[in-house]
């Protein structure tokens, strides 16, 4: 014989369920009233306390016996649940950052539908159309409730309003660029409660009442309970073109959106990692305020790091690292800091000239007087020769560094610039003497023809002031090389022969390689001196994009002097 559920436990369960979306509803409501933002705060405290309402008249309704009690408690249900679908549009205009909630005549209209509709059924008793009840015993005593005409009408409104507030939900989803299929479970739950109404009006299996208080107590305490975190960090964000990453209280990763994964490809799959386990993540936390670099699609950008919390309910739930691409400032920024950088070079590199040549050509002057003095003619021509030498000098060092100051800003275009030709256009304008210059490779550089020209000229002319008898230039895969074997000083320190106030290797040298290193820097390569070579100085300037001519056969060496 097979054993039927006690009518009485039967009951029970379906006061229990109603009576539990009751007390989540409205217990969740102090919780909902934190919320610092005033439309979300409002709308979310609407739907809970109107579902928690909605869900109570539901558990006294199948509490009580077939009656008239019964039937006015029904009515007054239908009352609060049609109040749920304005709260749900107003919680969902606010949350998704519409005006929709504040709009005078939306506002009318939704008053209007909504106390019409409430007519409706309050007069029920009078012309029926709305519902019917029949008292039933199975699967204990209660009102079996048939639905009417006008009860279809509005349950079809309130779906397609309903549903008016998931596709806001949605889209502001969807613009957060987040992986929110969490979060859109959550929202479906509101819908779930439709399949228990079919199932009460089509089959005996569950009585006919509707269960959409059930979903919207399920999505409005989970909202704060549950995914609080990805609600919010959602809010903050969706509109916002940024990279984010979203961390609760313990530093682990809750979400990140897709510009935050293309910056950090290690937060796919990363949720409930540590943020300091994710490959160039943990860099960033220590940059609060300030400026870190990545590599997006081979090309180096900045970005500023921003770190905010957030709280809910008086205590912080997570962190949200925003990274604002600031690349054309940050470029621009560390132009300005070359640029100032390049002006006190110029200063020094002036002033230590003028003093150094002067005091030269004063020697020189004086060298030349005494030996006239004496009657010693050619001695006085030779001093005077090298005093007018050492002005011509101090004259090609006011050139370059007027070269410096013409060409010294950052190079905005590129064009593919011939090695070779460019190397024998800088070899035409310097006076090397007896120095031979060897090229090797073939193929183009980007670059601005003229600047990469004066680059060649002041390391040929760096090389004719050290003696050099000969000048190698080689192009490589990721630049160029400038090799010679004049005068070396195998203890000095590397940067010294970029230093506009030094005269290293020799006081000839004067600003040579300085302007060499400048005119790289504005095509955003680096220079530096081979410490490793002892047989004269090598330069070496990387970073280059290069092209290698295609001539099937390995880079030959060509003649600059030929």
């Amino acid at each position: 014989m097979e054993l039927l559920p006690d009518v009485s436990t039967v009951r029970i369960g379906y006061v229990l369920v109603f009576t539990a979306a009751t007390v989540a509803s409205l217990g969740s409501v102090p919780r909902a009233r934190t919320i610092d933002h005033e439309g979300t705060r409002r709308g979310l405290v609407g739907v809970l306390v109107a579902s928690g309402l909605w869900a109570a008249t539901h558990a006294a309704f199948v509490a009580l016996p077939p009656g008239d009690l019964a039937r006015a408690i029904y009515i007054a249900g239908l009352a609060v649940g049609f109040s749920t679908v304005f709260a749900w549009l107003y919680f969902c205009s606010a949350y998704t950052g519409r005006d929709l909630h504040h709009d005078p005549t939306l506002r009318r209209v939704a008053l209007g539908t909504y106390l019409a509709f409430v007519l409706i059924k309050l007069t029920n008793p009078v012309h029926g159309y709305y519902f019917t009840v029949n008292p039933v015993s199975t699967p204990f005593p209660h009102f079996a409730v048939q639905h009417g005409l006008l009860h279809w009408v509005a349950t079809g409104l309130s779906y397609v309003l309903a549903a008016v507030g998931l596709f806001m939900l949605f889209e502001r989803f969807r613009d957060a660029n987040y992986d929110t299929r969490s979060v859109s479970g959550l929202v479906v739950l509101t819908a779930v409660p439709v399949a228990a109404d079919l199932l009460g009006f089509a089959t005996p299996v569950l009585i006919d009442v509707i269960y959409a208080p059930l979903g919207v107590a399920a999505f409005a305490v989970g909202v704060l309970y549950v995914y609080e975190d990805r609600f919010l960090s959602v809010q903050l964000s969706g509109d916002v073109a940024d990279a984010v990453v979203l961390l609760d209280d313990d530093g682990r990763v809750v979400e990140a959106n897709d510009g935050a994964r293309q910056l950090f490809p290690g937060l796919q799959g990363a949720s409930g990692e540590p943020a300091t386990s994710v490959a160039g993540l943990a860099d960033t936390l220590d940059a609060d305020g300030g400026v870190v670099d990545r590599s997006v699609d081979g090309e180096t950008r900045y970005f500023l790091v921003n770190e905010s919390s957030f709280s809910l309910g008086g205590s912080d739930i997570g962190q949200l690292l925003l990274f604002s691409d600031v690349t054309r400032i940050e470029r621009k920024r560390r132009e300005v800091d070359r640029h100032n950088e390049q002006l006190e070079g110029f200063t020094e590199g002036i002033r230590h000239e003028l003093r150094n040549g002067l005091a030269v050509v004063e020697g020189y002057v004086d060298l030349a007087a005494d030996r006239l003095d004496d009657g010693a003619v050619t001695d006085a021509h030779d001093a005077l020769t090298e005093a007018s030498a050492m002005a011509d000098r101090m004259d090609h060092t006011v050139d370059d560094l007027a070269t410096v100051a013409e060409h010294g800003r950052t190079v905005d275009e590129t064009a593919w610039v011939d090695f070779q030709a460019t190397v024998a256009e800088a070899r035409a304008g310097v006076d090397l003497g007896d120095t031979t210059v060897e090229v090797v490779g073939e193929g183009e550089i980007a670059a601005a023809p003229t600047r990469l020209e004066k680059l060649f000229e002041n390391a040929l002319r760096f090389a004719s002031r050290t003696d050099s008898t000969s000048v190698r230039v080689e192009l490589r895969e990721d630049g160029f090389v400038v090799t010679d074997d004049g005068t070396t000083e195998p203890d000095a320190e590397p940067e010294a022969f970029f230093d506009y106030g030094d005269a290293v290797p020799t006081a000839s040298a004067t600003v040579t390689l300085p302007t060499v290193r400048t005119l790289a820097r504005v095509h955003g390569w680096s220079a530096t001196v081979d410490t490793t070579y002892g047989a004269g100085v090598r330069v070496v300037v990387d970073g280059v994009d290069v092209r290698f001519a295609e001539t099937g056969d390995e880079p030959a060496a060509a003649s600059a002097d030929s």
